[in-house]
């Protein structure tokens, strides 16, 4: 080997014979390596230590002392002195500092990103007389983590937008299928139409929920709204949300629960969203006239809900992927179940945000599967009856208002308005920030649904306004929007909104609303 092959540095001082041979191994390293003495004083560096430090340091020279960068960083871009790089702490510890990640500037401003290996040498009695670091270059590596997480970003930010998005035309929509159910019950191959068309109706909300979940739960913007809750009456939630999908495909579904009462800590909603999504996937993969099974029982500390089906089953090499986000069974034109592969990945998310576990068995195709959710933060009975027991207001008395609707979507608008008044209601329409606010000095309305997304001035700050003006204080506001995140909610709190609602709304929901105003009149 020529001498050349050793290091760029020039002759190194070496304990012995087996240094020389040390070196030679650094040199052949696809990373940099250079070796310091007990005071930290660099005794030999590799080619590839000059190429990550852009220039080459003195040996056995106080200035540079520890390294041969005259600047370091900290992932968070803080400045790392010398004597407190991991080289300095491999002496003065003598421990080894392996996989840390460290920012070089070079001399012409430029920065990499190395992973360092800072590993000190001891003699026979355990002394510390010197240490190597090895730093492998990781920039092009941290390039393209970066780059994957700002796709990833804009993924979740273009689902969220194109949810919000889809939610408007299908608000018209929605108005106009209760608009003639209420003007006059159809019949016949029409009444056969309408359903029709409020199940896919219904469908593409879900689906559109969906979306928005998984964009939420992906960016950590879900938060639970934990309370104690008794699992039958989730259990309940849940097989209402998915009786029409199982009834639909004639299945016989069964349902066991504890016999004695089980209560957990948990969103009430969310969990039942949990189990539906379980008992809608079963009933997708289940042949026509199937058995779907759910199960809940308490194990000691731990509750566990087993949805359990006879249908395709899941093969072998997919179960490690069943809850990967787009991850769907059978692709196949032939078995196409619909859907957008995200309703067991929903399912995963949301039972780790209850600190529970999700597992998915199969005997392979054709021998049904079986989901098992368990949670460990069951409560006891005691625990439930000391709580606070919060009884929901019903709807009261029938009553009609003065409504002001506010939505740039004229179709939108006008299709509720539509159906407002078809309820009684004595209803007004107008389509931009500024209008509603005139309108809602003229019509003093008692209600007002107003859209966020407006033009001349958006519904947050009309809101505003229309709280500063005479009477303002009293009218109950609603908005009417396609954003639902807990973000969302809170501006509308702050801007003085009574209530958020999402569209495209339930009229079932908006008619329990207005009725229930009269518990708390203005």
């Amino acid at each position: 080997m020529e001498s050349d092959d050793v290091a760029v540095a020039g002759p190194t001082p070496a304990r012995h014979q087996g240094d020389l041979q040390f070196q030679r191994l650094l040199e052949k390293l696809p990373a940099a390596a250079y070796t310091c003495d007990a005071e930290g004083l660099i005794t030999y560096y590799n080619r590839r230590a000059v190429e990550l430090w852009g220039r080459a340091p003195r040996l056995n020279d106080v200035v540079d002392r520890f390294c041969g960068s005259f600047k370091l960083f900290g992932i968070d871009g803080a400045p790392i002195q010398h004597d407190g790089c991991w080289m300095a702490l491999a002496l003065r510890d003598g421990k080894e500092y392996n996989g840390h990640e460290i920012i070089v500037e070079r001399p012409d401003g430029s920065r990499l990103t190395a992973l360092a290996h800072a590993n000190p040498f001891t003699d026979d009695s355990g002394r510390v007389y010197g240490a190597v670091n090895v730093l492998v270059d990781i920039t092009e590596r941290k390039k393209v983590e970066e780059a994957l997480h700002a796709a990833d970003r804009n993924k979740n930010d273009f689902l969220a937008m194109l949810a919000h998005e889809l939610r408007n035309p299908l608000a018209p929509i929605r108005n106009g299928l209760q608009i003639m159910r209420i003007a006059g019950a159809p019949s016949g191959v029409a009444a056969e139409a309408h359903t029709m068309m409020e199940r896919q109706l219904g469908h593409m909300v879900r689906l559109i929920d969906d979306l928005l979940d998984m964009s939420r739960i992906t960016k950590g913007k879900v938060k639970l709204q934990k309370e104690r809750v008794e699992i039958a009456v989730v259990v309940q939630d849940a097989v209402e949300t998915s009786r029409q999908l199982i009834d639909a495909a004639g299945h016989r579904l069964t349902v066991t629960l504890p016999p004695q009462p089980v209560f957990v800590n948990a969103d009430r909603t969310r969990l039942a969203q949990v189990f539906a999504n379980l008992l809608n996937n079963s009933a997708k993969y289940t042949p026509a006239g199937g058995h779907i099974e759910l199960i809940a029982q308490r194990l000691g500390t731990d509750v566990t809900v087993t949805v359990k089906d006879d249908g395709t089953g899941i093969h072998a090499d997919m179960l490690p992927r069943i809850f990967d986000p787009f991850m769907q069974v059978d692709r196949s034109l032939e078995r196409s179940q619909g859907g957008l592969g995200i309703g067991l990945s929903l399912v995963k998310g949301l039972v780790q945000m209850h600190g529970g576990t999700v597992e998915a068995r199969s005997e392979g195709h054709g021998h049904g599967s079986e989901f098992v959710v368990r949670l460990s933060n069951v409560i006891s009975p005691a625990q439930a009856d000391a709580a606070a027991d919060v009884t929901a207001a019903g709807p009261g008395r029938a009553s009609t208002y003065r409504v002001l609707v506010v939505d740039d979507n004229r179709d939108a608008a006008l299709s509720l308005a539509m159906m407002l008044k078809i309820m009684g209601h004595d209803t007004r329409t107008v389509h931009d920030g500024e209008a509603a606010v005139a309108a809602a000095a003229s019509f003093r309305p008692e209600v007002v649904l107003l859209d966020i997304g407006l033009p001349k001035m958006n519904g947050y700050d009309a809101c505003r306004c229309i709280r500063e003006h005479d009477g303002g204080k009293g009218v109950v506001l609603i908005a009417l929007t396609g954003w639902g995140q807990d973000e969302d909610k809170r501006h509308s709190r702050e801007a003085g909104f009574n209530f958020h609602m999402i569209k495209p709304v339930d009229p079932e929901a908006l008619n329990k609303l207005l009725a229930g105003l009269l518990l708390s009149p203005a």
